[in-house]
């Protein structure tokens, strides 16, 4: 089974501007690299990290633009790492905020680690912090870009400025110039090193985080706990939210979605029974969800909402519209349909 990892689209945070300023079509390319257009504009939608790795890379490629992860994390912010962003702020010390990434990075990106390590040249005085896919997993340049470059700027808010970078290691020959790595970074870049790192003193791992909040601090690390503690067990909303993500891309089937989970289907099957549901109900609500969002905010035509849904043919959409609604799909759009104002949809066939 192939290994298939999620991480939050929120990582394209900026994405969508950035592509109109270079004179992309965002949403184009997001398809093109297998990606839901709905991850352009969603924080919390769970996507697979390859592909949104392949975004980057194309958008890379066709805008013609080597530097665009460097680009696209000029844009973001903490804020993009949902709740573990409040946990980060509010560390005590640069070494505990590091910590707490490092511990619930998978909040955000199943894939990625971050890990402060003795520094590889053996300088005294330094250290090294290493970002990247988990082993068994190949760096992508525009990826890797963005993630070291929004660590980088993470790290002088956290810290209110310099704090005294040494060395960026890349683990490939970069198509960008070395002369724009060192503009962003502000240091020398050696390139084909072992992995990616930022290369500072040790000494900034003591230095205390201004206007940190002890209390927020216990609320938001409890909280990442929590969900620590309960990955793997609600399995429900992961599968769907990964429907969410191949409807309209790939064919809605179980095998699909497991593989985006990273697990087998039939261990999925057991386990959405154990929570009193099954993979077509949670199917058909979401097809259903989703039909009604793009017949009341869309003139989208019928057979191309169909397909946008799973689909094969529009026949079988307007069945399925009578029995989630008792109601036509046109009859639908007509009425600008609101769920309260129809009938409760049924079981699915």
């Amino acid at each position: 089974m192939d290994d298939m990892s999620v991480i939050r689209s929120a990582g394209l945070r900026g994405f969508r501007a950035l592509v109109a300023e270079l004179g992309g079509d965002a949403e184009d390319i997001a398809r093109s690299a297998g990606l839901p257009a709905a991850a352009l504009d969603s924080d919390d939608l769970l996507v697979s990290d390859l592909a949104m790795a392949h975004t980057l890379e194309l958008a890379a490629q066709q805008l013609r633009c080597p530097d665009l992860g460097l680009r696209l994390a000029a844009r973001q912010d903490l804020g993009m790492l949902g709740p573990l962003a409040l946990a980060i702020a509010n560390s005590s010390t640069l070494a505990d905020a590091l910590e707490c990434t490092s511990r619930y990075l998978f909040v955000h990106a199943q894939s990625l680690s971050l890990a402060l390590e003795t520094d590889p040249y053996g300088v005294s005085g330094v250290v090294a912090l290493r970002y990247g896919p988990r082993a068994g997993r190949d760096s992508t340049i525009q990826g890797t870009d963005l993630g070291l470059g929004f660590l980088h700027r993470s790290i002088e808010r956290l810290l209110g400025g310099s704090y005294g970078l040494r060395t960026v290691e890349l683990p490939y020959q970069p198509v960008a110039s070395l002369d724009r790595y060192e503009e962003f970074f502000g240091v020398p870049v050696r390139i084909n090193r072992q992995s990616a790192m930022l290369r500072v003193p040790k000494s900034i791992a003591a230095r205390p985080l201004a206007g940190a909040d002890n209390n927020l601090r216990m609320l938001s690390r409890a909280f990442l706990a929590e969900q620590a503690s309960e990955a793997g067990a609600a399995t429900a909303p992961r599968v769907r939210a990964a429907v969410q993500q191949v409807l309209g891309t790939a064919p809605p089937e179980i095998g699909s979605v497991a593989r985006l989970l990273a697990t087998h289907p039939r261990t999925l099957q057991r386990r959405l029974a154990a929570e009193g549901t099954s993979f077509s109900e949670i199917l058909d609500s979401v097809r259903r969800a989703e039909a009604r969002r793009y017949l009341t905010t869309t003139d989208m035509p019928m057979g191309q909402l169909a397909a946008m849904i799973g689909l094969t043919e529009q026949a079988t959409f307007t069945r399925c519209a009578q029995r989630w609604w008792g109601s036509t799909p046109t009859e639908v759009r007509k009425a600008g349909v609101t769920q309260a104002g129809l009938p409760a949809p049924t079981s699915p066939a």
